[in-house]
């Protein structure tokens, strides 16, 4: 079996402890998360090692997939490792990493996506986290 992965980084225009809460607390993640129309009605995050998380994407003919998975690392306000599945495919989870890094204008911000099961399914995921990304970034815009 082949997997496949991406990286990507932004800079997000507010110190890292910022940013760092607007991934961790359901009540900030609420306002950037889901990719374009896409957005969250519902966050669980239970943040210590082990603690799962459970996150709504309510999609524009409202359906809801679920994004869950448990936390494997947590080193705030610097880096973030946990699995990840999407709804109840069943399929082995993939694994994100998230770090914070103080950057002169903000935060560093990188996320890697591994074990993602093909390159079509990677290409969907880059598409998603881009997404997410640009709304994340405009909340810190100003």
């Amino acid at each position: 079996m082949t997997s496949a992965e991406l990286s990507m980084t932004r800079i997000i225009r507010a110190p890292k402890d910022v940013v760092f809460n607007a991934w961790t607390k359901p009540e900030h993640l609420k306002q950037w998360w889901g990719p374009g129309k896409v957005f969250c009605p519902e966050a669980h995050i239970e943040l210590k090692i082990g603690g799962q998380y459970r996150i709504a994407n309510q999609l524009e003919n409202g359906d809801v997939i679920w994004i869950s998975g448990t936390f494997s690392e947590i080193d705030p306000p610097d880096k973030l490792v946990y699995d990840w599945s999407v709804g109840s495919q069943g399929e082995v989870p993939s694994l994100v990493t998230v770090t914070f890094i103080t950057h002169a204008d903000g935060t560093e911000l990188t996320i890697t996506h591994t074990r993602i099961k093909d390159a079509a399914l990677r290409d969907d995921h880059k598409k998603g986290w881009t997404g997410c990304l640009e709304k994340l970034e405009m909340l810190y815009a100003n």
